[in-house]
Order: structure tokens, then C-alpha cells, then sequence
């Protein structure tokens, strides 16, 4: 073979290897054609994405923020496959000590862990996965407190719910981080106000007193506690407009004049209409947005 034949081939072979070698350097999630890092939603019903029916009655969904953020997050560079292991009527004492979630109660799609807690397989999931998640939510604390509206004294009730919490968050949240990794991106979500929905109804002083509730004591502390771990705190009560004064007023069918924060919160839930705590799909995308807005943009 001549000299110049022979540079001409090892010029294309020198191309090729460098092209190939560029090309597998640069591999990651948001690469087309790359794996997908995975994405955890533990927690309660909010994680598992349900919603009621026109009869009240109603089924877990895709209309979920888990669900929505796997394609608002796409938007930003990530490419997750979701793990859900959210399971409806989960309280954070339950996340540590219920073996199994019915099927029913999960969400589309969702993990099963009928032998074990739901912390403890997600704590598995991540130990098993180190190095490939890329995000995990914890939707939690709600049906904590919830009970405390029928009380006679709810603040009380409220306090008390939230020392439970708190001690329950101690013990669930720092387990998760260890088995994640420090560099996993950590977010915890509280709720919108869905007791100000009892406006419409007549009961105006338990609405004012659900705004100091979430405001006052349970944000705080949930903020308090996934900070603890390195984690990230989104406040849905603000997000969805809780805290608007409550002589700001709006009009909305069928209520007449109402605050525009109770207006917020007929429109992002199903309280209003069916007395039911579960947002409406625009209300799931309220709290997907507020998540992803936390993830730095590739």
C-alpha cells in the first residue's frame, strides 16, 4: 500500500474511533436513545394519583403530579421511568410499619411490596438502583392531620398530629437519604389548603383556621424535616394560593363572591364540588410544575 492510501485510512480509522468515543462519553439520561434514570413517588394518595369520580368514589390515575412530572421534566432534559410506590391512606406511621398496599390502592402501574413496608422497598429499590435515580418525591403528612377538622379543638389536634410526624419523618427521611446517596435530588411536598373549600359551605372560621394550620405548624415542620436531610421543601399551600388574603374576592359558579383563595382551591380540587381532598387534574399539574421547577434545566 502506498503512503497516501495508507494516511487516508488511518485518518478515517482515527475519525471513526474518536466519533464513537465522543459518542459514548456523552451518554447520559437526557441523551437520545439513553437509559432513563428512575424516578420514585412515595407517600399517600397524592403520590399515587387519585381521584374521586362524580360520585365521590373514585380510583387512582394518571392524571397524578408523579405522572406528569415524567413529561414536564422531559421538557427540562430528564427522561425519568417512574417507580411508584405511593399508596392511598398512607400516614407516616404507616410508611414505616404496614406490610403491603393493596392493588387498588396504588397507582397505575405501581410497585408492589407485599411482604415488606413501603419505606423499606423503596429504601431497597434505591440501594438496588444506586447511581441510577435521578429524582425521588415524598408526598406525606396529610392523613396525619386530616382527622383533626372533625375534632372539637383542631389546633390542639393539629399540634399533637404533628409531633407524630415529626418523630416518624426522623426515623423515615434520614433512612432514605442514606440509601439514595447525597447527591440525589430529595423533594418533599405538603398539600393545598383543601379545607378552605368549607367557605362555600357556611363554615368560615374553620377555613381561616386550616390557612394558620398549614401556615403556622405543618409546613413549618415538614420543611423543617426534609431540610434536616439535604432535602428540598415545596409549598403547595402557597403554590396553589392559600395564602392570598381572605378579603381578596373573586366570583365563581355556582359560589357567587368568594375569596379568590377559596376560589383557588374549588378549582384545584374536588372539595368543593364532592368534599373531597384530591386535586383536579390542574391541581396535580400545580404541584408537578412546582416540583420540577427544583430540578436545574439540562
Amino acid at each position: 500500500m502506498s503512503s497516501r492510501p495508507a494516511r487516508r485510512l488511518a485518518a478515517v480509522v482515527a475519525l471513526t474511533v474518536v466519533t464513537t468515543a465522543t459518542a459514548c462519553g456523552s451518554s447520559s439520561p437526557s441523551s437520545a436513545g439513553a437509559p432513563a434514570d428512575y424516578y420514585l413517588s412515595l407517600g399517600d394518595s397524592y403520590a399515587a394519583g387519585y381521584q374521586p369520580t362524580g360520585t365521590g368514589i373514585g380510583h387512582t390515575t394518571t392524571n397524578g403530579f408523579a405522572y406528569q412530572i415524567v413529561a414536564i421534566a422531559a421538557r427540562r432534559g430528564y427522561h425519568f421511568t417512574l417507580a411508584n410506590f405511593g399508596c392511598s391512606g398512607a400516614t407516616t406511621g404507616s410508611m414505616l410499619t404496614s406490610v403491603g398496599c393493596p392493588p387498588i390502592s396504588l397507582g397505575p402501574g405501581g410497585e408492589r411490596y407485599p411482604t415488606t413496608t413501603q419505606a423499606a422497598a423503596a429504601e431497597q429499590f434505591l440501594r438496588r438502583h444506586r447511581g441510577h435515580v435521578g429524582l425521588v418525591t415524598i408526598s406525606i403528612g396529610g392523613n396525619d392531620v386530616t382527622p383533626c377538622a372533625a375534632a372539637s379543638d383542631p389546633i390542639t389536634c393539629v399540634v399533637s398530629a404533628i409531633g407524630r410526624v415529626q418523630n416518624n419523618l426522623a426515623v423515615l427521611l434520614p433512612a432514605l437519604r442514606r440509601a439514595a446517596g447525597a447527591s440525589v435530588p430529595i423533594v418533599g411536598t405538603t398539600y393545598p389548603d383543601v379545607l378552605l373549600g368549607l367557605w362555600v359551605s357556611g363554615d368560615e372560621s374553620l377555613a381561616q383556621l386550616s390557612v394558620v394550620a398549614f401556615k403556622t405548624l405543618l409546613n413549618p415542620a415538614l420543611a423543617s424535616s426534609y431540610r434536616s436531610i439535604g432535602a428540598t421543601f415545596v409549598d403547595i399551600t402557597a403554590d396553589s394560593g392559600a395564602y392570598t388574603p381572605l378579603d381578596q374576592t373573586t366570583t365563581l359558579a355556582p359560589y357567587g363572591t368568594i375569596p379568590v383563595a377559596v376560589a383557588r382551591t374549588c378549582e384545584l380540587t374536588f372539595f368543593c364540588q364532592l368534599r373531597n381532598i384530591h386535586p383536579t387534574t390542574p391541581g396535580y399539574t400545580v404541584i408537578a410544575d412546582a416540583v420540577v421547577a427544583t430540578l436545574p434545566r439540562r
